[in-house]
């Protein structure tokens, strides 16, 4: 399979190095030095366009892998205000596009463990959930699409939070979620309940960016030759 890269810097670096080692090319590497490369004739020279750049800019390159008939993965987080123009114009054009927040197989598997301990604190007033996200100090959004995630998943248990806040909060109403920027961290997220007697919780520590790089590259092998909108969940079986 001959992969596309939007985005070339570590991350993009990184997919490069697991989409060689399963086999596959990249003749086309899309960054600031090679935007003239960045069209439909490039583009088409290759079966899948996986995409990694940032909150500003990830929903013109989605938009333009579509426009060019080629299936995109996207891992870029912070532009999810444009998800239903960019869900449409994929329909439009009977499109191929796999989102995630986070493509890491054990963050996958952690969403699914988030839900279930979400379902069984539902009911217990007695605790307080909170959360907290520690990246390094390249990320440009706070906090991080996994964690929205994860808050977005125990708000549909928990119906008496209205809102997450990237801040510390005693509201009932708030979910806090405090982000933290230290270098060298590639991401570790962690779920805590508490009460009066005791705390519970879950955390998910990444040790480098391979997690997420492969699991880009499994959805890239995935969506090949499929029509539709996508997600991890699709790629791993859940």
């Amino acid at each position: 399979m001959q992969i596309a890269l939007i985005g070339y810097g570590k991350m993009g670096k990184a997919i490069e190095g697991i989409a060689l080692e399963r086999g596959h090319t990249c003749p086309l590497k899309i960054d600031l030095d090679t935007m003239d490369l960045f069209d439909a004739a490039h583009l088409n020279s290759c079966d899948v366009a996986i995409e990694f750049t940032g909150p500003h800019s990830a929903k013109e390159n989605i938009l333009r892998c579509l426009e060019a008939g080629i299936p995109v993965i996207s891992g870029s987080t912070g532009w999810l205000a444009d998800w239903e123009s960019v869900k449409n114009k994929c329909e439009q054009q009977n499109g191929s596009l796999l989102y995630a927040s986070n493509f890491s197989v054990g963050v996958n598997i952690f969403f699914e463990l988030n839900k279930k301990l979400a379902t069984l604190m539902k009911d217990q007033a007695a605790y307080t959930v909170s959360m907290e996200e520690i990246h390094h100090t390249q990320k440009k959004d706070a906090p991080s699409g996994t964690a929205i995630t994860l808050a977005e998943q125990i708000m549909e248990q928990r119906t008496g939070i209205a809102k997450w806040v990237n801040e510390e909060s005693n509201q009932a109403t708030e979910l806090s979620i405090i982000s933290k920027r230290i270098d060298p961290a590639p991401g570790t997220h962690l779920i805590k309940y508490s009460s009066s007697v005791d705390d519970i919780e879950i955390i998910h520590t990444a040790h480098s960016r391979m997690g997420f790089a492969t699991g880009a590259v499994l959805a890239a092998e995935y969506i090949a030759g499929k029509k539709g909108i996508y997600t991890m969940k699709d790629v791993l079986g859940y």
